[in-house]
């Protein structure tokens, strides 16, 4: 399933403002978990085996915290700045556990401002379908100036740049 949120977005620091917040939403899927698993080699059978999911106090297998948590890492990147965000740091408390068929929605509100390092500080929050609080926790971010892309050199026919 998609990631819903809104366009990414490109804002500059001085648009922003205390208060502001944005979200996106994702259900978590088994391919999810998979995925997540194989990319970062954490294989533990809490999140792989069903069998062992079962004997745990959770019942059945659970997604990776830090799966969930990378969710917050999309709001910044795709609207809480936007594209010229540069992720500094993020404090993460894992409230609860998110299993295969959650759908979660990673908030970010913006708490402070700091001008001088055009810096932000955000709340950061995940939710459940059932709006219980999974992830919380509070992130810095720096708003970087829009440079503009890198043009490559023109190519001739022949192969000879100009």
């Amino acid at each position: 399933m998609p990631i819903h949120n809104s366009l990414v977005i490109e804002r500059p620091y001085g648009e922003i403002e205390v208060g502001e917040t944005a979200s996106v939403t994702k259900t978590i899927t088994e391919a999810d978990i998979i995925n997540f698993a194989g990319t970062i080699g954490d294989f533990n059978p809490i999140h792989l085996n069903s069998e062992y999911a079962k004997t745990t106090m959770f019942g059945e297998r659970i997604a990776h915290g830090m799966l969930t948590a990378s969710f917050i890492s999309t709001l910044v990147g795709t609207c809480l700045p936007g594209i010229n965000a540069l992720y500094l740091s993020q404090e993460v408390k894992f409230v609860r556990p998110v299993r295969i068929g959650d759908t979660i929605t990673a908030y970010g509100e913006v708490l402070e401002k700091h001008d001088a390092k055009q810096r932000l500080t955000l709340k950061t929050i995940i939710t459940n379908q059932r709006n219980e609080v999974v992830i919380d926790g509070k992130a810095v971010v720096m708003v970087m100036k829009k440079t503009p892309a890198a043009v490559p050199p023109e190519i001739s026919h022949e192969g000879e740049r100009k």
